[in-house]
């Protein structure tokens, strides 16, 4: 087995992922839910397959996760001129050093003027991820001028597969809005896929068919933020996906996990 395999199995179950991105404070600042890291890490720990942080959350930990760790190598603040500009602020052997099972980079592609460098930093990790044998998740967002509807299944399907085409690992992209459209970018993605959660859903059954659906188009998993840590019962919401994307259950058996 490659140490890239050996790892990637912190981070995933079975080969199905239940990720749960707390990066956000470096972009928004501490927003609720992310106030106290120590005490939503104990809360989502036993139920996600890995979690991704900053490199500065990872150094103050008092003790490491019981799940997986990506280290998210990306930042950008919403106080910046371009806050779809991310640049690279962490290295993948410093990763290593602080723990971290994988790394992640974020990019965003149609309009800022950063893609340029944002590709390369993508290009570049991918390639010590190689050679530290260390799994790197793409974050790739279609996002800019240059896009008019982001969950547009051509353009979602297109920054997917240059994740892939680039050295990813695994891909994190938006989902379509169907099972159809979503299989489209599933198929022209040679890596695994797993969605993003975006905004905060009105409701539980929003977010649980949004899971359903990329699971049956084809999806390993998830990665869901906000909808989990900013949820009234975030332990119960995270074990109502789990159930969804691990055990393959319906909607209506995750949903005895809320009740």
């Amino acid at each position: 087995m490659r140490g890239k395999d050996a790892r990637l199995d912190e981070i995933l179950e079975d080969g199905k992922a239940v990720i749960v991105p707390m990066d956000h404070g470096v972009t928004e600042g501490p927003i609720k839910g992310l106030t106290n890291m120590e005490e939503i890490i104990r809360k989502v720990e036993e139920n996600a397959t890995a979690i991704v942080l900053h490199k500065g959350i990872l150094k103050t930990l008092k003790r490491k996760p019981k799940c997986g760790i990506i280290m998210h190598l990306s930042a950008s603040t919403t106080l910046a001129p371009d806050p779809n500009a991310k640049v690279q602020i962490a290295e993948v052997e410093e990763a290593i050093r602080l723990g971290a099972d994988a790394v992640s980079v974020h990019v965003n592609i149609g309009g800022s003027d950063g893609e340029p460098d944002m590709l390369g930093v993508l290009g570049r990790v991918a390639g010590e991820c190689e050679r530290f044998q260390i799994p790197l998740l793409a974050m790739m967002y279609p996002r800019g001028r240059n896009v008019r509807n982001p969950l547009d299944p051509k353009f979602v399907a297109h920054v997917a597969r240059v994740g892939a085409e680039l050295g990813a690992d695994l891909v994190k992209t938006l989902y379509t809005g169907s099972i159809e459209t979503f299989k489209q970018v599933v198929e022209g993605c040679p890596v695994p896929v797993v969605i993003a959660g975006g905004p905060k859903c009105e409701n539980d059954i929003e977010v649980l068919e949004m899971v359903r659906g990329a699971i049956d188009a084809g999806s390993i998993g998830v990665s869901i933020g906000r909808n989990v840590f900013q949820h009234e019962k975030p332990e119960a919401m995270l074990k109502a996906i789990r159930k969804i994307v691990i055990d393959n259950a319906s909607i209506e058996d995750a949903l005895e996990e809320l009740r």
